[in-house]
């Protein structure tokens, strides 16, 4: 498994943040959480598209690290995991939503393409 050479040098609470959720699957699975519940990883997966196993698996990990995201097992065969936002992951989608609606505000000023309406956080224009 990758490890990083160097700690995370944050300074400052804005980099703790978009070291969380800044990236481009973090945030999305949040949202999918928010808007769908509790899920098994299939159906994250499913509702992911073309994200690969090996960086849902990572980034999962690294939102249950964080506390975003709690995982729970079953102890029943076959296995079965669950997961699911904590309170620490549902005080995140409000900003995820702020951010949403302030980029199909904003990205339509720099280009003719228009974005779909995200249906994840919620945003419409």
């Amino acid at each position: 498994m990758y490890q990083k050479k160097l700690e995370d040098d944050i300074r400052c609470p804005l980099e703790y943040g978009i070291n969380i959720f800044g990236g481009k699957w973090n945030s999305r699975i949040i949202c999918v959480l928010a808007d769908m519940g509790t899920l098994r990883y299939s159906k994250i997966r499913k509702e992911m598209g073309n994200i690969t196993d090996a960086v849902l698996t990572g980034s999962l990990k690294e939102l249950i690290t964080e506390g975003i995201v709690d995982r729970k097992s079953y102890d029943q065969i076959p296995p079965r995991v669950e997961y699911s936002l904590t309170e620490k992951g549902m005080s995140v989608v409000p900003i995820l939503q702020s951010i949403c609606k302030w980029s199909g505000l904003f990205y339509k000023e720099n280009t003719d393409e228009t974005m779909a309406h995200c249906k994840k956080c919620d945003y419409h224009s």
